[in-house]
């Protein structure tokens, strides 16, 4: 969530940041007056409170006149000790009858700063959506599959989609996925299956080995609370399959993203400067309903209800300057294993309108998927892009709403404390990967070839068929 004392002191930045992500600028507004309204009722118990404090004190005082005053002055001084005797009643009438306006107060301060976004860095372009991103960079292998020519052109031959492939190879079913879980279902077989785990225990590794990240698990299952506190509630909930829970009070919901179990793993917490940054990997089963997904989006294996998915998170300081150097880093780990793939890719600055209520900034990366070309379009048409990463940068955003802080190293007594940053970025997402993978390497025979990388986690084999 945003801080409310930068957005008193500067609610046109947050207006502006709100309107730029597409969203309503009136509430910004709303949230103002919402707070200021919170804030006098709680002024005036905190007068109260400070009244009462003083009100032994002022008896005191008023009894010990009262015994010396002149009898001129007695009956005077009589009715200001009774009435200084009867206030602590009248100031907890006066509290009783505030209690409610002031819970009404807050919680409608706190519903409306639920939904008012973290405005973008000043250097991400403004746009209404997807549509508006910018291209900031792309790579091909040398000599190898270029996503500028079309792919007879790069291989020789026909290729044929990732569904066909799968098909022919025995390497996923879609028919008996359905049957058993419903539309955009799927079930992998045979290679399909080592092969998808592959990608993902050499994603997983890599993170670890090469990049030092913390192996962790994540929980698929959380509570409402917990999705509030990484940012995917209040909005966001059509996408999510919510859990019933008749033994709890709690709410409970399937996460999208090995995410949610990682941040929520400090929630409430103080963390050591010296600890920081945290560096975690998790690897974890993802649950999404993928409402007004259509089209090509809906078919095959680019847009279903359950993959798995390997997500690296990072805990910084509260330095924009730290954060700017690990999401370069982020990017770094997920195009460096993207190229040992052989797969083409590009990275795509993302526009306001594209960075969702939490991220300040957000990158993603996709892969060129050649079944994903729209029909009789040129050779290099923009719609062979598919999206298989996205990486983000949120500042305090989550931090703030899961109470996630740590000590100051500046104070020498170590009482100064701040909300951490953190990073999030996808390192691989699979059976989605396994579409450029398997449509980028097939061959002329029908096989498959495979990445050197991925050979020993499918006991040597350099090609699936064939």
């Amino acid at each position: 969530m945003i801080d409310l004392r930068r957005l008193r002191e500067n609610p046109d930045r947050f207006r502006k940041g709100t309107a730029d992500k597409g969203g309503d600028a009136e509430l910004v507004d709303q949230l103002v007056e919402a707070d200021a309204a919170a804030r006098s009722i709680r002024a005036t118990l905190e007068d109260l409170v400070a009244e009462k404090n003083q009100l032994g004190k002022a008896v005191g005082e008023a009894a010990a006149k009262l015994k010396l005053a002149r009898p001129e002055d007695e009956e005077r001084m009589k009715q200001r000790f009774a009435d200084l005797q009867k206030r602590p009643n009248a100031i907890k009438a006066e509290q009783e009858k505030l209690a409610e306006p002031l819970r009404a107060a807050e919680a409608e301060r706190d519903r409306l700063w639920l939904l008012i976004p973290q405005p973008a860095d000043e250097d991400v372009p403004v746009g209404r959506d997807a549509s508006e991103n910018v291209e900031r960079s792309r790579w091909h292998p040398e000599g190898g599959f270029d996503p500028a020519k079309s792919f007879e052109d790069n291989r020789g031959f026909r290729g044929k989609s990732h569904v066909e492939l799968g098909e022919a190879l025995g390497l996923f079913e879609f028919e008996r996925g359905v049957r058993a879980s419903g539309s955009r279902s799927y079930v992998l077989t045979g290679m399909g299956m080592r092969l998808h785990q592959a990608v993902l225990r050499h994603a997983f590794d890599r993170m670890v080995e090469r990049h030092g990240f913390t192996p962790m698990s994540s929980a698929a299952l959380v509570k409402h609370e917990t999705m509030v506190g990484t940012g995917f509630f209040p909005g966001g909930r059509d996408q999510v399959y919510d859990v019933a829970n008749p033994t709890s009070e709690d709410g409970l919901a399937l996460s999208g993203t090995g995410e949610v179990g990682l941040m929520a793993y400090h929630q409430g917490e103080i963390l050591a400067a010296e600890d920081l940054p945290r560096k975690y990997v998790t690897l974890s089963t993802c649950f999404r309903r993928e409402a007004g997904a259509a089209g090509r989006d809906a078919a095959g294996l680019y847009r279903i209800h359950q993959f798995d998915k390997v997500e690296q998170v990072i805990l910084c300081e509260s330095s924009e300057e730290a954060s700017r150097a690990h999401h370069r880093d982020m990017l770094g780990h997920v195009t460096g294993m993207l190229q040992d793939l052989g797969l083409p890719h590009r990275e795509l600055q993302c526009c306001t309108g594209d960075l969702g209520l939490k991220n300040a900034d957000m990158v993603d990366v996709e892969c060129w998927m050649p079944s994903r070309v729209l029909p009789d379009a040129p050779a290099g048409d923009p719609s062979g892009w598919g999206e298989t990463h996205s990486a983000s940068r949120l500042y305090d955003f989550q931090t703030r709403r899961l109470s996630l802080r740590y000590r100051d190293a500046s104070d020498p007594r170590g009482r100064k404390t701040a909300f951490c940053h953190s990073l999030n970025n996808t390192v691989a997402a699979s059976p989605r990967l396994l579409i450029p993978l398997l449509e980028i390497h097939q061959q002329e025979d029908g096989s498959v070839w495979i990445p050197e990388v991925l050979r020993p986690h499918l006991g040597g084999i350099d090609r699936i068929g064939g």
